[in-house]
């Protein structure tokens, strides 16, 4: 049998270029919450740069305007537990402060091979599989969200 981890993308329409004032409270943010989510409980792998470093230089729908935000997790429970605490907590509840209100889904989880790290492309097909069908086994969100296969 195969385990599987739980692969996330989610993207965010910015307000601001990146280097804008209005951006710094969440720029000055993103080396120590990534930080924290690598050594959180849980946590397997996240999209970086070159560099090693955050990944706000990548691209999604070729939109130099969307942020991307990759990563891989243990499970659902890992993942959730480090959304909803401390700096990264605060910077989800203030996300309307540097991002735009969107309708569609902007936030894809499935689940992959341990040791698969999801690529860009993957990504967009998981985005637009949940945005034109909804939560399946293939994409879904942390509301609707289904076992690894198998379980």
């Amino acid at each position: 049998m195969t385990s599987y981890e739980l692969a996330q993308i989610n993207i965010a329409r910015l307000k601001y270029p990146l280097d804008a004032a209005e951006m710094k409270d969440f720029t000055d943010n993103l080396a120590p919450v990534n930080a924290v989510a690598e050594g959180f409980d849980g946590f397997v792998w996240r999209l970086q740069d070159d560099d090693g470093d955050d990944a706000t230089d990548q691209r999604i729908f070729g939109d130099d305007q969307l942020l991307v935000n990759m990563s891989v997790w243990r499970d659902t429970h890992a993942l959730t537990a480090f959304m909803y605490q401390g700096t990264h907590r605060e910077l989800l509840r203030r996300r309307y402060e540097f991002f735009a209100r969107v309708q569609e889904p902007m936030t894809a989880l499935w689940w992959v091979p341990a040791g698969h790290r999801p690529t860009i492309p993957e990504a967009e097909e998981r985005l637009t599989r949940i945005r034109t069908h909804g939560p399946t086994p293939e994409a879904f969100d942390l509301r609707t969200s289904f076992p690894p296969p198998g379980a």
